[in-house]
């Protein structure tokens, strides 16, 4: 019962992560294009107005929809004298609750990842290993001055412009980005080697 629930795990996160992987390298053009379309109006739409206003404005232009629908539907029905009902009546019959199993599945996923976060920065910030938390501190520097050129919202539609045009860029490329990518991890290691030679106990540090 265990293992097939372990199974059952694993097979949803494979099936989640191929369908990212679809989603990011276009493989569905028209289902990638609508959720790139729709994500990127929204981070852009709270540039200029709250998430308050956002969401109102999405939920009137959703409810404008389908009201004028259901209106025109209704006059359609009057005029030919039809009996078809309701027109979202298939929709309205459809389960649309979380079932527990769902929830359970995608619970324990969530809680995986954020455990296995919290002991990656309990690693960094406690120093366990002193090159790994350098090069965090590292990086936690050059956001500094990239939080003082762009603010959240701009870097967050950077993500996800990078996030939507770095894989298939890199899936075209891939021969040539690799080449320099292991050159620059070249350049990296030998800087680090150094600082290791140079700095006392940082080799014994980085042995244990």
């Amino acid at each position: 019962m265990e293992n097939n629930s372990m199974n059952e795990k694993e097979s949803a996160a494979k099936l989640w992560k191929t369908q990212v992987v679809d989603l990011l390298y276009w493989r569905d053009v028209k289902a990638t294009g609508v959720v790139f379309g729709a994500a990127l109006l929204l981070l852009l739409s709270l540039t200029s107005c709250s998430i308050v206003s956002v969401c109102s404005y999405i939920g009137l232009a959703l409810l404008s929809v389908t009201i004028c629908f259901r209106i025109y539907k209704g006059i359609l029905q009057a005029i030919q004298k039809s009996d078809d009902g309701h027109p979202f009546k298939k929709y309205l019959d459809q389960e649309v609750a979380l079932s527990e199993d769902m929830v359970h599945k995608y619970s324990d996923l969530v809680l995986a990842k954020v455990n296995k976060g919290i002991c990656e920065l309990r690693h960094l910030f406690l120093v366990e290993d002193l090159i790994d938390s350098i090069k965090f501190a590292v990086l936690m520097w050059i956001l500094t001055y990239v939080g003082s050129l762009f603010n959240g919202l701009t870097i967050l539609i950077l993500s996800l412009v990078g996030l939507f045009s770095c894989p298939i860029v890199y899936e075209k490329h891939q021969t040539q980005i690799d080449h320099y990518l292991a050159l620059v991890s070249n350049q990296v290691k030998d800087v680090v080697g150094k600082i290791q030679a140079k700095v006392p106990g940082m080799k014994r540090v980085k042995a244990e």
